[in-house]
């Protein structure tokens, strides 16, 4: 009977530990013939005002989307920005208008490109916690979407890349 007991007690042990190694995903999500595959974004320092949101969004209808805006409750603003190069400098704009996701496209938010900016973070963006946002599309209307928060220096959703934290010799500008 002892031994029985310590087998279990191991198997789960090892069980715990196995779980532990598993990265977490986010939950993809459907609707009005879209797909927003791995949300995702970075963890912040302490203190930090902003934090970045990227994913998938994929247009498996035959109408053109638009991606308007969103909520969520960890900031009091959630705005749509695309980073882009100019002569050397990184530039940062918010995109007022959207973007539009033509039917067959998937567009990528990611560091270094399009991306969700949370503006006004009322708490710290911590690896391994999920935060809540919904999505607002111009025809699909409201979707509720499950972020996970990678490290500070990932540049995709359960990749990390150290050297992304900095780029040197790049000036930013808003």
């Amino acid at each position: 009977m002892a031994r029985t007991g310590f087998m279990r007690a191991v198997l789960f042990a090892v069980g715990f530990v196995a779980g532990l190694a598993t990265p977490a995903q986010a939950e993809d999500a459907t609707a009005s013939g879209l797909k927003i595959t791995a949300p995702w974004a970075r963890a912040t320092p302490k203190g930090a005002s902003v934090g970045g949101g990227y994913m998938k969004i994929t247009n498996t209808g035959s109408a053109a989307e638009r991606l308007i805006g969103g909520v969520s409750d960890i900031a009091s603003r959630f705005e749509i920005h695309e980073m882009s190069m100019d002569n050397g400098v990184m530039k940062m704009r918010s995109l007022s208008g959207g973007i539009e996701i033509k039917p067959g496209q998937t567009v990528e938010f990611s560091p270094s490109g399009y991306h969700v900016m949370l503006v006004g973070l009322n708490r710290q963006l911590m690896q391994g916690d999920h935060f809540k946002a919904t999505l607002e599309f111009a025809r699909a209307g409201k979707v509720e979407v499950d972020f996970i928060v990678e490290s500070i220096g990932a540049n995709s959703s359960g990749a990390k890349s150290p050297g992304d934290r900095e780029m040197p010799g790049m000036q930013m500008k808003h």
